[in-house]
């Protein structure tokens, strides 16, 4: 699983390519040379347009160039007339007509571009990329930046000027990969530029960019035609311009029409993702910083993506999907459920996606080891990352759905103890993944808004461990049949689970059938504030409505098993709620079942309680403990029957997440009515407590404490604590060794802001007794003196440092 891969990807015709090195900085460009008039060559300008090869005609008809002369009859490209070779050289000085480089008097030279990229810029911050920490221009498509051209001379109405973009190893006009865009003349799809203001030998240009544009980084550069011929400017690499989605324009099918939801969704670099269960929801905060724009675009030149399709979310989001897992593709992150991460980290300790974005981007390689909630941090990132409003969304009781049933299936003896080895279907504690906001135009009207990318590897779709864009429209009303990947998804929120017994004869009948088990809650962090904010509804209609009924059996009916409910039995009169207390780790506990008779007759209750440990997805460890009981019950009457469990008995068995499984089941002697509860609950963790010590300004170094006290009478041994926050601190990776039982730690770290405003300050601690541990804090950055930004957030500690022992403090 972590080795090397042959395969390629979905388009195996596009080689994989390794991570590229950054290009070394460019010698100055020599002042532009005015030698004598050489010989003339066939112009770009008249390989771009008709009007140019053509001197009796004006110029008002030139427009862009075609995506490449092809041989009459053949259907082949001429070699000589490829986009790739016309791409401009990034060396040496501007070309002219002929191609040797020399200036003549008169013509029009580009000696040098600002393309307003500074952070601080008008571009910038009217792009809203003022927070990505890149230095290059990063605009949104469909919206206009403004460019300044300098001059040799001043500019004439004669002249003519057109910018140029080449994405891609092949550009092509007709691909979207090759742009043209005469300056003062309509382009094509969109593209446009006009002067603004032509002060002396400056060029100040408007230049329109197309809603529906390819996103990803794009060179630049300029040609100019004048009387005295024609002057390319070589590409230079500090004119690169990246391109994104653009949530703020109409035209864009990413555009979303709150700002608000814009500030939330697409810009906030930092969030909260819940877990555990239901009844003990814990919360972690996560640092999706921007700072990762190259590792973004890698993914999708690591998929052999072809840039024609850059410009779909649709397409771009399925992609992500797919390559933010390892399988099949060598993606960024490596899934890992076994409890064992010695060969790489604890899917519980990581606190943001920098680290896992970077080492990947920086390697090539796979990163150990990732859980949904890991998959679905990364993947908010990256999609927030490159422009589309993207939250990270946990569903509590997540059905994993493996035959198409649309049905959880569970399986019981004859006495309803669990047959694990038929148990195939599982029910997740909880599952983390994303919704993204677009238009579905390869939909019908009806789907647009919030579509479910999830890229944990559970299933594959179409041979590829991808799951959506799913529209979350069609799930809540059972549309199974509606792509991407709708049945699997609709089965983790809203299908019924099924108990089947086995009988004397050795057949299986549906005993009982759990209408509210299933996607009982759904939930993501709220606009604006770091409360939780319940989505259910937009995922399910109300529990028990005749819409939700209906939205189930029409999924049901198009999976494998449609007559399921067909068997029902529905005799109910005594009702059963399991209860645990909310424990903490290391503690003792107890868990109660309350028995109901709602009956007008008696009932006598034969009850069964079985504990065992469970991961998160379900999957569930041999039972340590088990109770019989007995319970007679007048009607109208309860009665609660508790089973208490020690530390001791639990202590041996515990597997990550601390999350226990209490299997109940009963059957009533006088009416046969059968009993079944599967009941998950977890024991908490601690948090890590951090102190500010002193203001926080841009620039200048500051100090913060992290305190930690050991809840287990165990010592834990190799314990790690990661810190990291966007604007503040860079990954940094802390070793500190054993922490005694019940010991207290107490560690101060220093790091300097590089961006004002409020900012999040993240940590994690990890060991292998002990996980899940996390702690986080606001920190309110003031702006340097003279208002400077500063280009990294401390250094990234990949290996990690030592903490010696007489920085900890406490005892």
């Amino acid at each position: 699983m972590d080795g090397p891969r042959s395969d390629v990807g979905r388009w195996g015709g596009n080689p994989l390519q390794p991570p590229t090195t950054p290009s070394p900085e460019p010698e100055p460009e020599p002042e532009p040379d005015r030698r004598s008039r050489g010989g003339r060559a066939r112009s770009f300008w008249a390989r771009c347009c008709g009007c140019c090869s053509r001197r009796n005609r004006g110029d008002d008809d030139w427009g862009p160039e075609p995506s490449g002369s092809r041989s009459r009859g053949s259907g082949s490209r001429s070699r000589g007339s490829s986009s790739r070779d016309r791409r401009p050289d990034s060396r040496g000085s501007g070309i002219n007509a002929a191609g040797d480089g020399t200036i003549r008097e008169g013509m029009l030279v580009v000696t040098g571009v600002d393309l307003l990229s500074s952070r601080s810029d008008q571009n910038r911050r009217e792009h809203h990329t003022d927070e990505y920490e890149y230095d290059e221009l990063i605009v949104r498509r469909g919206q206009p930046f403004h460019v300044v051209l300098f001059l040799n001379r001043s500019y004439e109405s004669s002249d003519r000027i057109a910018l140029e973009l080449f994405i891609g190893n092949n550009p092509e006009v007709g691909k979207g990969t090759h742009v043209i865009i005469p300056v003062g003349k309509g382009g094509s799809g969109g593209w446009k530029a006009q002067v603004m203001k032509a002060s002396g030998q400056n060029l100040n240009l408007r230049v329109h960019t197309s809603p529906n544009a390819i996103i990803g980084k794009f060179q630049f550069t300029v040609r100019t035609r004048s009387e005295a011929g024609e002057f390319q400017l070589p590409f230079d690499p500090h004119n690169e311009i990246y391109i994104l989605f653009n949530p703020w324009c109409p035209e864009d099918i990413v555009y979303v029409d709150h700002e608000d939801w814009r500030q939330e969704y697409v810009l906030n670099e930092s969030g909260r993702i819940y877990y555990g269960t239901e009844a003990q929801i814990g919360e972690r905060t996560w640092n999706f910083d921007h700072g990762v724009l190259d590792a973004c675009l890698y993914i999708l030149d690591r998929r052999g993506m072809p840039y024609g399709g850059r410009g779909d979310p649709v397409s771009v989001s399925r992609v992500i999907s797919a390559m933010v897992n390892s399988l099949d593709d060598n993606g960024v992150l490596i899934g890992n459920w076994s409890g064992d991460y010695s060969r790489g980290t604890n899917p519980s300790a990581w606190v943001g996606s920098v680290e896992i974005l970077l080492s990947y981007l920086r390697t090539g390689y796979s990163v150990p080891y990732g859980q949904c909630w890991v998959f679905a941090g990364v993947t908010t990132t990256v999609l927030r990352c490159l422009g589309l409003a993207t939250r990270t969304v946990t569903n509590f009781n997540s059905a994993h759905d493996t035959d198409t049933s649309l049905t959880m299936d569970i399986y019981f003896d004859e006495n309803m103890k669990p047959l694990e080895h038929l148990n195939h279907d599982s029910v997740w504690n909880f599952h983390v993944w994303n919704d993204c906001w677009m238009k579905r135009p390869d939909l019908p009207s009806g789907f647009d808004g919030w579509q479910v990318v999830d890229a944990t590897p559970q299933e594959t779709s179409s041979g590829i461990f991808c799951c959506g864009p799913c529209s979350v429209e069609s799930i809540k009303n059972g549309l199974v049949y509606m792509k991407y990947d709708t049945p699997f998804i609709f089965a983790e929120v809203n299908s019924d689970k099924v108990y089947w017994q086995r009988q004397d004869d050795g057949s299986f009948k549906i005993v009982y059938v759990e209408e509210k088990a299933i996607g009982t809650l759904i939930v993501t962090k709220a606009i604006g504030s770091n409360m939780r904010e319940d989505i259910t509804h937009i995922y399910k209609h109300p529990e028990g409505s005749e819409a939700e009924r209906k939205a189930v059996e029409t999924a049901a009916a198009h999976g494998s098993k449609p007559n399921v409910y067909a068997t029902r039995d529905s005799a109910e009169d005594v009702a059963m709620q399991v209860e645990a207390q909310d424990a903490v780790m290391g503690q003792d506990l107890t868990v109660s079942v309350v028995l109901t008779n709602r009956g007008s007759s008696r009932r006598t209750v034969k009850l069964h309680l079985y504990l065992s440990v469970t991961y998160y997805t379900g999957v569930t460890g041999s039972t340590f403990k088990e109770s019989k009981k007995e319970v007679a019950l007048a009607p109208g009457a309860s009665e609660r029957v508790t089973m208490p469990v020690a530390y001791k008995e639990y202590r041996p068995h515990l597997v990550d997440q601390g999350a226990m499984l209490l299997n109940v089941s009963g059957h009533v002697k006088e009416s046969g009515q059968v009993l079944a509860k599967q009941h998950t609950f977890r024991l908490r963790t601690p948090d890590l407590s951090l102190t500010l010590l002193g203001a926080a300004v841009v620039g200048q170094e500051c100090e913060v404490q992290i305190v930690f006290k050991n809840p287990l009478p165990v010592t834990l041994t190799n314990v790690v604590f990661r810190l990291e926050g966007s604007g503040l601190q860079r990954p940094k990776v802390l070793n500190v060794g054993d922490i005694g039982g019940n010991e207290t730690v107490t560690l101060r770290q220093t790091f300097v802001p590089v961006r004002p405003g409020p900012r999040q300050l993240i940590a994690s601690l990890d060991s292998p007794q002990l996980s899940q541990v996390h702690g986080v804090i606001q920190v309110d950055v003031a702006p340097a003196s003279g208002g400077m930004n500063f280009s990294d957030a401390g250094g990234d500690n990949r290996s990690g440092e030592t903490i010696p022992m007489a920085s900890r403090g406490g005892a």
